[in-house]
């Protein structure tokens, strides 16, 4: 086989396209006979995945990495970015935290050198493993005050030698201003490096942009290598929360309606896709205290500030509303910071999430949650209740909570959680609900016994990786994006 060089996917904006196509190709890749690996040297989401060796990184490369047939590493994100509030994000590094630091000393060109050198590290042990690299850039590669101090995008794809995609996205409008503004604004360095356009999200017929690819073409100077249309029938993890904004926020009728509390500070809301895209369930997000009057599972999710966002859940009602839901005898269960807000109390003597010290928690829980600086980060495989099937998931918190009577007990015969009773737990495991043990176990009282369509997720995501690579197939110069890659002998 011939060699390959490395690729980038480089955006013309947020929230383009570029992780979904990345994805898309690593699988390409392996279907193939090569070996990919996906790469991106800073990311900033909430989404975060525990890696085998109890690291951290963006949840977006772990399915990246899923997609290629492969288990993740912290080489494959080395600078994970956590927003804990407006203006500031824990900085993880090599898959550990090593504090918070504010948005403006940050995107400084100062000091970025230290963090340059470890995303360019990460690579190299990377590529040396692995052909292709398939590279992710980080929002648009024109921010022009921002290109000093850039580790992500073009000045990464020129250290690793990689060739560069240009993504578009065409349904928010002005695709030729973003792609020719895109273009010209690089350096001419970096100019030489983009090798072809991907128009991303096209609805309706694609005959009717046959006139706009060429003319894109003419004024960027740049060959357009695919139209890529909605892939709205395609299931693939989400990276951040902008996905929510499309998400149903409303009950059903006919199925059991599950309702996601939508913390300010919501992490990991992955945790939720294998119910979403069950067949008997109904699940949205609730934004108000109103939204959980007709729903009969209510889930408090994870978050990155749990003292922030409980009391977010009692100024604006929903706290009472979730207490309402309990009473009404529907079921409540809380995952990671959920579980922490479900207790009696939870305290920051360290001041690890801010300047409140402590807060009571809702009560629904007889435990007490301290936050401490240490983070917890490890996959884990567990027995929940009584139930015999072997069931994993994973860790991601800063915090210690004393359990009660236990959910879940780990392979290591520790325990994990609480239960209140048969409608109302919580738990610190992310992916509790991929497991149909659980599943059943919530869905049984409102489905019978019995009663409840069991889904195996993980050959469901298996089937949508190869979906995803054969739309990208159909839509994408595939033979000629290997003709770019191919490395001179």
């Amino acid at each position: 086989m011939r060699r390959l060089s490395p690729i980038m996917l480089a955006g013309t904006g947020s929230d383009v396209g570029k992780s979904l196509i990345a994805t898309g190709l690593c699988r390409i890749f392996r279907q193939d006979g090569y070996s990919p690996a996906p790469f991106k040297a800073q990311n900033m989401a909430l989404n975060s995945y525990a890696t085998p060796d109890g690291l951290e990184i963006g949840r977006a490369q772990a399915v990246q990495a899923e997609a290629a047939g492969i288990a993740c590493t912290t080489d494959m994100n080395p600078i994970l970015l956590k927003p804990s509030g407006e203006l500031t994000s824990q900085v993880v590094v090599n898959g550990r935290p090593v504090g918070d630091c504010n948005a403006y000393r940050y995107f400084r060109k100062e000091g970025k050198e230290k963090l340059r050198a470890v995303a360019h590290a990460a690579f190299d042990r990377l590529a040396a493993l692995h052909e292709p690299v398939v590279m992710e850039g980080a929002g648009s590669i024109s921010e022009l005050n921002l290109r000093d101090g850039d580790i992500v995008n073009m000045s990464m794809a020129a250290y690793a030698g990689a060739k560069v995609l240009l993504v578009a996205d065409i349904d928010r409008g002005g695709v030729f201003a973003s792609v020719y503004g895109s273009v010209m604004l690089q350096t001419p360095e970096h100019r030489k490096l983009i090798k072809g356009v991907i128009v991303n999200k096209f609805r309706g017929d694609l005959r009717l942009f046959s006139e706009g690819r060429r003319l894109l073409e003419e004024v960027s100077g740049v060959p357009v290598l695919g139209v890529v249309p909605m892939a709205s029938h395609i299931h693939i993890e989400e990276e951040d929360s902008v996905a929510l904004s499309s998400k149903g926020r409303s009950p059903g009728e006919g199925k059991v309606n599950v309702a996601v509390v939508l913390l300010r500070h919501i992490s990991n809301f992955t945790d939720f896709d294998s119910l979403e895209h069950h067949p008997d369930v109904n699940l949205f997000y609730a934004a108000a205290p109103s939204d959980l009057a007709q729903a009969d599972i209510v889930v408090i999710p994870g978050s990155k500030n749990t003292l922030s966002d409980l009391l977010d859940l009692r100024r604006s009602g929903m706290a009472k509303a979730i207490f309402e839901a309990r009473r009404n005898g529907k079921s409540v269960i809380g995952i990671c910071g959920g579980y922490q807000i479900m207790g009696r109390e939870v305290t920051d003597p360290a001041g690890v999430e801010g300047e409140v010290r402590a807060l009571p928690g809702l009560g629904l829980l007889p435990v007490k949650t301290v936050l401490t600086p240490e983070k917890t980060t490890r996959q884990v495989e567990f027995s929940f209740l009584d139930d015999k099937r072997s069931c994993r998931g994973y860790e991601i918190h800063m915090g210690r909570t004393d359990s009660g009577s236990p959910v879940n007990i780990l392979s290591d015969g520790s325990p994990d959680g609480c239960m209140a009773d048969s409608r109302c737990f919580g738990s610190y495991i992310h992916g509790i609900l991929d497991n149909p043990a659980v599943v059943e176990y919530i869905l049984r009282p409102y489905l019978g016994p019995g009663a409840c369509r069991e889904i195996d997720w993980g050959e469901y995501k298996e089937r949508q990786y190869d979906l995803l690579a054969d739309w990208l197939r159909e839509y994408i110069d595939i033979p000629r994006l290997y003709k770019i890659m191919a490395c001179d002998d």
